[in-house]
C-alpha cells in the first residue's frame, strides 16, 4: 500500500556499486523496438488477408448465377441482379415469344406480359385480344378474353378520358406504359409457375387542355403460367397495389414533355 504524504519517511543509500539502473534508457528502448515490430507484423498480416479475399480463387472462374435455381429459393443479390443473358430473340404482334423451359424464361415471360397487359392496346377492343391470344394459354384464352372485356367497357374508358372505342381526344396522346422493376417466382413446377412482377406504370392523356393527367403508380402483378411444350402461356393473373416508395421531391414535366418523351422513347422486351 503507497504511503501517504504525512508519515514518516525512511531513506537507505547503497553503495555505489550497488545502486540500479534507472528503468528510463537502455530498458525503455527495446521494448518501444518490439511494439513496433508487432505493429508492422500485424498491418502486414491485415494487408495478406484482405488481397486474398478479393482475389478469386484458382481454378475457379467468376460465376454470376441468373433465376435458374429452384423455384421458391429466397432471394439473395445474385437472384435478384441481371443475368447477362440475351432477350429472346423472336417475337409475335410485338411480344417477345419462345422462353426457355426454365425458372429464369418463367420470369423473363411474366415481365413481358405484363408489359403487354398494361399497355394501350388493352383498351381497344380489336388489339385487346390480339394481345390476349398472344400471350394466353390456348385453354384458358375464352376465360381470359370475357373477364378482360368485362373489365375494359366503356366506362373505364371514360375515366381515362378516351371514348367508347378507347381513343383518345384530338391533339392528345394517351399513355398507358408499365416498366417491371423486378421479378420472382413464388410457386413452380415442370409444367407450371407462378411469377410477381414488380411494376410501375404511367397513365393519363399527355396534351394542351387534358382532364386526366398523366400519373405514376405501383403495384404487384401475379402471373401464372402453363408450360404448352414450347413456351410459357398466361393461365390466370392478379393485381395488389405496391409497393411503393415516397415521392421524389422532383417538379412535373409539362402535357407537352411528357407527349413528347412517349413518343420518342421506345420501349423493351426483358429478360433475366
Amino acid at each position: 500500500m503507497p504511503l501517504s504524504d504525512d508519515q514518516p519517511h525512511t531513506r537507505t543509500r547503497l553503495p555505489v556499486a550497488e545502486q540500479t539502473t534507472p528503468a528510463t534508457g537502455r530498458q525503455a528502448r527495446p521494448l518501444r523496438t518490439l511494439l513496433t515490430v508487432l505493429g508492422i507484423v500485424t498491418l502486414l498480416v491485415v494487408a495478406v488477408a484482405v488481397a486474398n479475399r478479393d482475389k478469386p480463387a484458382a481454378g475457379r472462374g467468376h460465376t454470376s448465377t441468373s433465376g435458374d435455381r429452384a423455384p421458391g429459393a429466397g432471394a439473395s443479390p445474385d437472384r435478384t441482379a441481371a443475368s447477362g443473358q440475351q432477350p429472346v430473340a423472336t417475337t409475335s404482334n410485338g411480344i417477345g415469344t419462345g422462353y426457355p423451359h426454365t425458372d429464369q424464361g418463367a420470369q423473363s415471360a411474366a415481365a413481358n406480359y405484363a408489359v403487354a397487359l398494361g399497355s394501350a392496346d388493352m383498351f381497344r377492343t380489336d388489339s385487346r385480344r390480339t394481345v390476349l391470344a398472344t400471350v394466353a394459354d390456348p385453354t384458358a384464352l375464352p376465360a381470359l378474353q370475357a373477364r378482360l372485356d368485362q373489365a375494359f367497357t366503356p366506362e373505364t374508358n371514360a375515366r381515362y378520358g378516351l371514348d367508347a372505342q378507347g381513343k383518345a381526344p384530338k391533339g392528345q396522346t394517351f399513355v398507358s406504359r408499365i416498366v417491371p422493376i423486378g421479378t420472382r417466382t413464388t410457386n413452380g413446377a415442370d409444367t407450371a409457375t407462378r411469377v410477381d412482377v414488380w411494376c410501375t406504370g404511367l397513365y393519363g392523356l399527355a396534351g394542351e387542355g387534358s382532364v386526366v393527367p398523366v400519373t405514376q403508380d405501383w403495384y404487384t402483378l401475379t402471373v401464372t403460367m402453363r408450360w404448352t411444350g414450347s413456351d410459357w402461356k398466361l393461365t390466370d393473373y392478379s393485381r395488389a397495389a405496391g409497393p411503393a416508395p415516397l415521392p421524389g421531391d422532383q417538379q412535373a414535366a409539362t402535357a407537352k414533355e411528357i407527349a413528347d418523351a412517349v413518343q420518342q422513347f421506345g420501349g423493351f422486351r426483358y429478360a433475366r
